[in-house]
């Protein structure tokens, strides 16, 4: 198993230790952070998925500048980015941290694009590559769940809800990007309506 592989699985065994830290009744105290006041359960898991939204980044960059692409890496990685966010956003709107009509949508653009993902692979042969709008959606997606955790830390002092606004930002790019891809790949419906 080469390197990137390794960083996805590791990825995936980190959504468990993630789960366990969140839904457990542990009590570790709290931390007052830019003056903000965090749990350390949060903080802890704030750091497990940072750390595994880090191997995200490193495995697919070293898979493609080390020639490393493999079949379980085509698969195994974008289904342990899903598996981690939507981990992610379900105990978010657990604890009330984020909007469930949000996580919704997010949810339900996630599905539908795998779905077109696989149909294009069926039909050509070829993985369809994330694009721009699909990038940003990926990165504010990420930022907005790290800064939830951290009941907004660096930006609750100063009245401003950074959390939720890269979380509306990606809930834009989740549309755009999503409708983009369908658009651009419309050809995969044609034989729907002949």
């Amino acid at each position: 198993m080469n390197l990137p592989n390794k960083l996805t699985v590791f990825r995936i065994i980190l959504i468990p230790v993630f789960i366990l830290v969140m839904v457990l009744p542990l009590s570790w105290g709290q931390v007052v952070w830019a003056g903000t006041t965090i749990p350390v359960t949060q903080l802890v898991a704030a750091i497990i998925f940072t750390v595994a939204s880090l191997t995200d980044l490193a495995d697919g960059k070293i898979a493609r500048s080390q020639h490393l692409v493999t079949n379980f890496g085509k698969f195994a990685d974008p289904l342990a980015d899903k598996m981690l966010v939507m981990t992610a956003f379900i105990i978010l709107v657990r604890m009330n941290a984020a909007p469930d009509w949000v996580v919704a949508i997010i949810m339900c653009r996630e599905l539908a694009v795998t779905g077109l993902r696989l149909l294009i692979v069926e039909n050509n042969g070829q993985v369809m590559a994330a694009a721009m709008p699909g990038k940003i959606k990926t990165t504010t997606q990420m930022i907005a769940i790290i800064f939830l955790l951290l009941n907004n830390v660096l930006f609750a002092a100063i009245n401003v809800p950074f959390a939720l606004i890269m979380l509306y930002i990606c809930l834009f790019f989740v549309i755009y990007s999503g409708i983009d891809y369908f658009v651009q790949n419309r050809d995969v419906f044609s034989d729907g309506f002949k």
